[in-house]
C-alpha cells in the first residue's frame, strides 16, 4: 500500500485480499479460527435488530432469546453464504482500491495518493465489491430472520426458491443500497487509514508500524460503519422481503426507504444493530488492514528476491 515502493501488479493484490479469508497457519500446523466463524453470531444479532420494527433487544437479550427458543445452533444460520463471500469479497476490495487509486492518481496528475484521492478511491472500490456481494448477503439474510427461517433448509434451498419463485434478478434484490452501503464503508475505512497514518508518529520498527496499522484500520473500520449503518439498515429490509408480482414493496429504493424508516420509527431506527456491527468491523478493520499489509510485504520479498 506504500507509494514509494514499485506497487505489485493486480493479480498480487487481489491474491492478498484472497489469503486474508482463508484460515491462517500460526506454526504449529493448527488452523487459526476464521474471523466471520467467531463474530457471526454478532452479525445474527445485528440482522435481527435491523429488521425489528419495534423495539429492539440488546445483544445479550437477543442471543440469550435465540439460543432458549430456537436452539443454539440458529445464530450460525446462514453463516456458509458469507464464509464462501468472504475470499472474493476482501480481495476485490483490496485490489480494486488498488487499482482505482492508479487510475485516480493518473486522471488528477497525482504521483501520490492524496485525502481526497483515498476517499473517492475507497467509494469506487466499494461500488465494485458490492456487485460481487449482494447475492451471498441475500441469501444470508433470509436465513437469518425469524420470520421467514422456517421457508429455507438452507443456502441452496434459498437461491433455488428465489430463482424459482422471484426470478434471477432477484437474487440481486438490494443491489443499489448494497452499493450505497459499500461506497460509504469503504470510503470511510480507507479515507480514515490514510488520515490516522499521516498522524501517527513515523513506525521505526515492525512494532510500531503494527500499532499504527491496527490503530489507523480500527478507526478506519468503526467511522466506516457510523457512514454506512443507516443504508445497512435499509438493505436488509429490501433483501428480506420476497417480490411479488403486481405488488409494490415496502423497501426498494435506498432513500425512499431511508425516509419510510426515518418518518415511521424515528431516526434511531436507522442504526438498529449498530453495536454488535461496530463491535465486529471495528477491531475488525484493524486485523483486515494489518494481515493484508503482511502479505503484501511478503509478496514484495518475492518478487525483489529478499
Amino acid at each position: 500500500m506504500s507509494q514509494e515502493k514499485k506497487p505489485l501488479p493486480f493479480i498480487y493484490q487481489f491474491a492478498a485480499g484472497n489469503t486474508i479469508a482463508f484460515p491462517q497457519d500460526d506454526g504449529s500446523r493448527k488452523p487459526l479460527p476464521r474471523e466471520d466463524e467467531e463474530t457471526y453470531p454478532l452479525d445474527t444479532v445485528k440482522t435481527r435488530q435491523q429488521l425489528a420494527t419495534g423495539k429492539s433487544a440488546g445483544i445479550v437479550s437477543t442471543l440469550s432469546d435465540i439460543v432458549k427458543n430456537e436452539g443454539f445452533a440458529r445464530i450460525y444460520r446462514g453463516i456458509t453464504a458469507p464464509i464462501l463471500m468472504e475470499a472474493p469479497k476482501r480481495a476485490i476490495k483490496f485490489a480494486a482500491n488498488d487499482e482505482w487509486g492508479k487510475v485516480y492518481r493518473k486522471a488528477f496528475g497525482q504521483e501520490k495518493m492524496t485525502q481526497g484521492l483515498s476517499v473517492l478511491t475507497g467509494a469506487t472500490a466499494g461500488a465494485t465489491e458490492s456487485f460481487v456481494v449482494v447475492p451471498f448477503e441475500l441469501v444470508k439474510i433470509r436465513l437469518q430472520n425469524k420470520a421467514s427461517a422456517h421457508l429455507y433448509n438452507g443456502p441452496v434451498d434459498v437461491l433455488t426458491k428465489v430463482i424459482k419463485n422471484e426470478g434471477v434478478l432477484a437474487m440481486y434484490q438490494g443491489l443499489e443500497s448494497t452499493m450505497h452501503r459499500h461506497i460509504l464503508w469503504n470510503a470511510g475505512y480507507f479515507g480514515c487509514i490514510f488520515q490516522v497514518r499521516q498522524l501517527l508518529p513515523a513506525a521505526e520498527s515492525k512494532a510500531a508500524k503494527l500499532r499504527n496499522d491496527i490503530l489507523a484500520g480500527t478507526v478506519g473500520g468503526t467511522v466506516g460503519t457510523i457512514l454506512n449503518t443507516p443504508m445497512d439498515v435499509v438493505k436488509s429490509r429490501v433483501q428480506n422481503a420476497p417480490r411479488v408480482p403486481g405488488v409494490a414493496p415496502k423497501y426498494n429504493w435506498a432513500y425512499p426507504a431511508l425516509a419510510t424508516v426515518a418518518k415511521e420509527e424515528g431516526f434511531g431506527a436507522l442504526y438498529r444493530g449498530f453495536l454488535p456491527k461496530v463491535l465486529r468491523l471495528g477491531p475488525g478493520g484493524g486485523i483486515l488492514l494489518v494481515v493484508f499489509t503482511q502479505i503484501i510485504e511478503l509478496f514484495e520479498k518475492m518478487r525483489d528476491g529478499k
